[in-house]
């Protein structure tokens, strides 16, 4: 199955960055950008176009800028031409530099838009490549809740009725932020990370069965709330189960994959008078804690004069992490 592609409008990306319209060969709220990344056509501009990808946002800047000032006009309207001839979905010129009339020319004549920025090349184009990775990403809905807490993205799952919104609510109550309750919109940043998010329609509210909906930011405030946050862990609660044995030490790391991404998960266990609330605050440091270096199981059982045998590789290079 194909992986699906995500698009961002032009006019997202203007209104974003104040970007200056030179040309616009339509409404850019109706062109559309797919590709996360972005290039700098100086071999273009020598007349290179193997393995081009015609689909990137084309950066022009002081070297490019430098560089056709050099040539003679009918030469450099020639390699120009090549370029626009691609159908690029953009070129943006840096800096505020002054453009050459062949390139208003040609824009028309391609209907390829012509935008400029005041900013320098490179802050721009870090810039705009976070952006566009963080809109075109892969991503999915999860059904769950997802808090700030201690510092710590939590993603919190677990069957209807188990208890996620009401631990949430705890949790707001002792100062932890509120990001996305029910769904969440998990995007793939890079390789390594996850970022979520709620739909912006139910941004804020939360479920309470017997009470019903509430605004989390407007009964406990802004600083109850945030937009986004990197998932750092998942915790996932289930009704407890007297037959199941449940993980004592947490010498054992387990992972669950999303999207490719491996995430540090816990099963924690519900039943009457646990505190849920206290018990995902202590998970949430001591995520932390493992992340700068420190396991309390390995440490108490070294106090113990204790060898584990780590039981799968991913648990042996954890294990292997902090010895």
């Amino acid at each position: 199955m194909a992986e699906r592609r995500y698009n961002v409008t032009l006019k997202e990306i203007i209104d974003e960055f104040n970007l200056e319209a030179i040309h616009l060969p339509m409404d850019a709220s109706k062109l559309l950008v797919n590709e996360t990344e972005l290039n700098r056509p100086g071999l273009q501009l020598i007349g290179f176009y193997e393995y081009f990808n015609n689909e990137r946002i084309q950066i022009v800047g002081k070297t490019e800028f430098a560089y056709l000032a050099t040539l003679e006009e009918d030469v450099r309207k020639e390699r120009l031409e090549m370029l626009f001839a691609q159908h690029i979905p953009s070129l943006i010129i840096t800096r505020e530099l002054p453009y050459f009339p062949e390139m208003t020319e040609l824009a028309q004549k391609y209907e390829v838009p012509l935008l400029r920025c005041k900013e320098n090349t490179s802050a721009f184009m870090a810039a705009l490549i976070a952006y566009l990775n963080l809109h075109l990403a892969p991503r999915i809905t999860r059904h769950g809740v997802l808090m700030e807490v201690c510092g710590e993205g939590m993603l919190i799952l677990g069957e209807s009725g188990v208890g996620k919104s009401e631990t949430a609510v705890e949790l707001i109550k002792r100062g932890h932020r509120l990001v996305a309750d029910d769904a969440v919109e998990i995007r793939k940043v890079s390789n390594i990370s996850l970022v979520g998010s709620s739909p912006e329609n139910i941004r804020h509210f939360l479920e309470l069965r017997g009470i019903g909906i509430v605004n989390a930011r407007r009964l406990f405030g802004m600083g109850a709330v945030k937009v986004t946050e990197k998932i750092d862990m998942i915790v996932e609660l289930e009704p407890w189960d007297s037959e199941k044995v449940y993980d004592r030490m947490g010498v054992d790391m387990q992972y669950t994959s999303i999207l490719g991404v491996k995430i540090p998960c816990s099963t924690i266990p519900v039943k009457p008078g646990r505190n849920l609330a206290v018990i995902l605050e202590v998970a949430a440091m001591n995520n932390r804690q493992k992340k700068m270096g420190y396991n309390a199981a390995q440490e108490l059982l070294h106090n113990l004069g204790m060898d584990v045998v780590p039981t799968t590789p991913e648990v042996k290079e954890e294990w292997d992490s902090f010895s």
